[in-house]
């Protein structure tokens, strides 16, 4: 008997609070099917906090989610991005094309941007951290034919009108949301928060299910500016977030705490992978993953050990010799 699939999904919207609407977008992924973007009241229109992804009828489900809240896409008077990756940006440049409206971002963005000006200088890059990373030829040049495949979810160029750094603000009904320079999950990420009201936009820094991926390269240490960028949500007193994904949640304070009992656990299990034996990042992942460690997750597993790596070398805990492939080993204690 033929097992049921699950239908597919389509775009929702709900109101969160007074002036505040969850838009739940569809994704083509798995095990992330949806994010969210968040639709404020504002003079009369909305400030519109990420777009979702750009892919054939993607538009249309960011309307319909729009439609059932009483709203329209030519409402928008702003749209700000969390952060640069294309299941919160891509559609940016559509939005703008339909409502005229300005696209606020962080400068920091080549993590994404790069990529859509030269895909084949991006692709070179990848190829040669998965060389370095002692990734065996046969999976690279599947993974190489499987990129080429793929879009970058981009519905156009992005072209902010404004930077999203610290001193910004962004204005609407509910009073202005300060904005915080979040970086980790990407170097591109900021949070929102809403003082008066205790309210925080989280994008992808907070989750409510713990969830874990920083871009690796871009940046000297994702996982230090992590680290250090739950300190600065930590420290605000929200009392509720509104995330990139997942339903909003209380206890801001106890999901910091979670993100960093999670990344103290995965550190923990690198040391001890190299603590049996130095190796390149592509024969200690087996060791740290254990049944994690499957083909549709490499990619996405290769780039966290990464970080870790890199984490644990700029805390002075780890070792790289620099060969072709690289070698990791754990430093010696003085």
């Amino acid at each position: 008997m033929r097992k049921p699939t699950r239908p597919p999904a389509v775009g929702r919207g709900e109101k969160v609070l007074p002036g505040v609407w969850r838009l739940r977008l569809p994704l083509p992924w798995p095990g992330v099917p949806h994010c969210n973007a968040w639709a404020l009241a504002t003079r009369g229109g909305i400030v519109l906090v990420d777009c979702g992804m750009h892919e054939p009828g993607s538009l249309a489900q960011l309307e319909r989610a729009l439609e059932q809240v009483g709203l329209r896409l030519e409402q928008v008077r702003l749209l700000v991005c969390t952060h640069a990756h294309a299941d919160h940006c891509g559609q940016a440049s559509a939005v703008q094309r339909r409502s005229g409206c300005e696209l606020w971002l962080h400068p920091r963005h080549e993590h994404l941007t790069a990529a859509a000006e030269d895909p084949e200088a991006m692709l070179a890059r990848r190829i040669e951290i998965a060389r370095q990373s002692g990734v065996p030829e046969e999976p690279l040049r599947q993974a190489i034919e499987e990129s080429r495949g793929r879009g970058l979810g981009l519905s156009g160029p992005l072209e902010p009108a404004r930077e999203l750094v610290e001193g910004v603000s962004v204005g609407t009904d509910l009073g202005d949301w300060a904005v915080l320079e979040t970086p980790g999950h990407a170097p591109s990420h900021v949070c929102l928060h809403q003082p008066e009201r205790r309210l925080l936009i989280s994008g992808d820094h907070l989750l409510g299910r713990i969830s874990l991926y920083f871009d690796y390269g871009w940046t000297p240490d994702p996982v230090g500016e992590f680290l250090a960028s739950l300190d600065t949500v930590d420290a605000l007193d929200a009392r509720l977030a509104l995330s990139g994904h997942g339903r909003p949640f209380t206890d801001v304070h106890g999901h910091v705490e979670g993100n960093r009992r999670l990344v103290a656990g995965q550190l923990d299990s690198v040391r001890a992978a190299l603590d049996q034996a130095p190796g390149t990042p592509y024969e200690i992942a087996p060791r740290v993953y254990g049944e994690e460690w499957v083909p549709e997750r490499r990619q996405w597993l290769m780039t966290l050990l990464l970080c870790w790596l890199r984490h644990l070398e700029v805390r002075g805990e780890a070792l790289c010799d620099g060969g072709s492939p690289a070698t990791w080993a754990l430093r010696a204690a003085a």
